[in-house]
């Protein structure tokens, strides 16, 4: 089908001119050692304690700066008590050192089932003014945001353990400290500030620990050139500017019945519009009922991957699909809150380059994200009325879509802007599939720490993370605002 029900596991560039969509291939690859990347980007690292110039003037005088990634391998911080001479296995980090330009950090591991119990903490030195900024905590319990295990993208062999990302900023120093902790303890350190080191009782820490540092580079290439910097022109790095591309024209041409090919955003429509154009693409495949009811809520505006500046070369190629939507989850991204929204598109560009390159997914894990100024943008690539399968929920990803708003939301409220933006996207998104946003609804669990593997959960239509998978997110604050949501999501699909 041409239109918005598309039912299918997969397509690649050409199925996506042509419906029904056929699943792709997917290459199994061993797990690559992590190191340094895109050594065409690197920049000198400035003298510690010397301020940088500012971001603004850094770009300038570069004609491109494209986005990279410094893998800093963890060392002990201390030796063993009882073997003075063996270093601690509960306590490694990164000693304070000038870097290149970053903005955002995580910290990643071997082992994606090994879990790190402690906790981390991280100081970091802004580019313009040389000053260092004060411990900060990065959130550690992040596996529950994750591709559904069994699938191709859990299996890849890439797939690594990690921390949430930290947004800081343009910063050019940085030091980390982790601590093994007890479960209790950690729980502590986490409500309390320093909280109980019993470092005797606490378990090792995973192995493979590694800081990862990402820049993400500049909106967009000048036209014509590479994503990830300049290539010599022989025939390898020609058929690698054509692969990113081809890829950059399979995003777009996914959303070709939304907006023209190469678009920057989906503008948004009005009701009338609205239902005009699901009635259009999905005609003779739509009952009585919903031909006279549709209960869709008018389009809102998305940017689309090309408008935040996606290179589209970092993914893995093809798109892959779940049967319908008939659920959302909402999460917050534990980045932090101090961003500007003139920097979405650089903090969305980073959080995608450390789903891929540090954490080995195939894409970015949301469908959607939104920023703390109510702006919706397309995540995962595939088209943003189709039924994407993400990696967001783990256990809940089939059948259902991922909303991450930009920010931590655990003590601090989300803004009206934002709660209004889940609204309108799951009136739109949820309405084309017939559902109600203030209904419930049954999924059947892949398998989470709270449902065992084929249960059937009822859920609400609108759902929290915390709803199919313990753990924190979406932060108390913003799970208290989905009943506004849901409200809200209902009355502009006509309720």
């Amino acid at each position: 089908m041409r239109g918005f029900l598309v039912s299918s596991i997969g397509v690649t560039c050409a199925a996506a001119l042509a419906l029904p969509l056929s699943p792709p291939a997917v290459a199994t690859t061993a797990r690559p050692v992590p190191t340094t990347e895109a050594a065409t980007a690197a920049r000198p690292a400035p003298r510690a304690g010397t301020p940088d110039t500012t971001m603004a003037d850094r770009r300038a005088a570069e004609p491109y700066a494209p986005g990279s990634t410094q893998s800093l391998p963890l060392e002990p911080l201390t030796r063993n008590r009882a073997v003075p001479t063996a270093p601690d296995a509960h306590e490694q980090g990164v000693t304070r050192r000038p870097v290149r330009h970053f903005s955002l950090l995580g910290v990643v591991w071997d082992d994606p089932e090994a879990e790190l119990h402690g906790r981390v903490q991280v100081r970091t030195r802004a580019a313009d003014t040389g000053t260092w900024s004060g411990w900060q905590d990065v959130e550690t319990h992040n596996a529950d945001h994750a591709a559904d295990r069994g699938t191709p993208e859990s299996t890849s062999g890439r797939v690594r353990g990690a921390t949430a990302p930290l947004w800081v900023g343009d910063s050019d120093g940085v030091e980390l400290r982790v601590r093994s902790q007890p479960e209790k303890a950690e729980a502590a350190s986490a409500d309390h500030g320093t909280g109980t080191r019993n470092l005797a009782a606490a378990p090792p820490l995973p192995y493979g620990l590694r800081l990862e540092l990402v820049d993400p580079g500049d909106d967009a290439p000048p036209h014509g050139a590479s994503a990830d910097g300049p290539r010599t022109a022989d025939l390898a790095g020609d058929t690698s500017i054509a692969t990113e591309a081809s890829a950059a024209t399979e995003a777009s041409v996914v959303n070709a019945d939304l907006a023209p090919l190469d678009a920057t955003e989906i503008p948004g429509l009005n009701s009338a519009e609205t239902e005009q154009e699901f009635l259009a693409l999905n005609a003779g495949e739509l009952t009585e009922q919903q031909q006279a009811r549709p209960y869709v809520g008018p389009r809102p505006r998305i940017v689309t991957r090309r408008g935040w500046g996606a290179n589209e070369g970092l993914r893995e190629r093809g798109f892959r699909y779940t049967k319908k939507v008939k659920a959302a989850f909402v999460h917050h991204t534990a980045s932090g809150n101090n961003y500007r929204c003139s920097q979405v598109p650089s903090l969305i560009r980073s959080i995608y380059r450390y789903h891929v390159k540090s954490m080995g997914w195939r894409d970015i894990g949301y469908n959607f994200v939104i920023d703390k100024c109510g702006k919706i943008y397309e995540g995962r690539a595939g088209g943003v009325a189709r039924p994407v399968l993400g990696a967001h929920t783990l256990g809940f990803n089939s059948n259902s879509m991922g909303i991450a708003v930009l920010g931590s939301y655990g003590v601090k409220k989300p803004s009206s802007a934002a709660v209004k933006a889940i609204a309108r996207l799951t009136a739109w998104k949820l309405g084309l599939y017939g559902m109600n946003p203030r209904g419930r609804t049954y999924l059947k669990s892949a398998g989470s720490n709270l449902h065992g593997k084929g249960k059937k959960v009822r859920l609400n239509v609108i759902s929290g993370h915390r709803d199919g998978f313990k753990t924190s997110c979406p932060g108390r604050k913003l799970y208290g605002k989905l009943g506004s949501a849901r409200s809200k999501a209902a009355r502009y699909q006509g309720r």
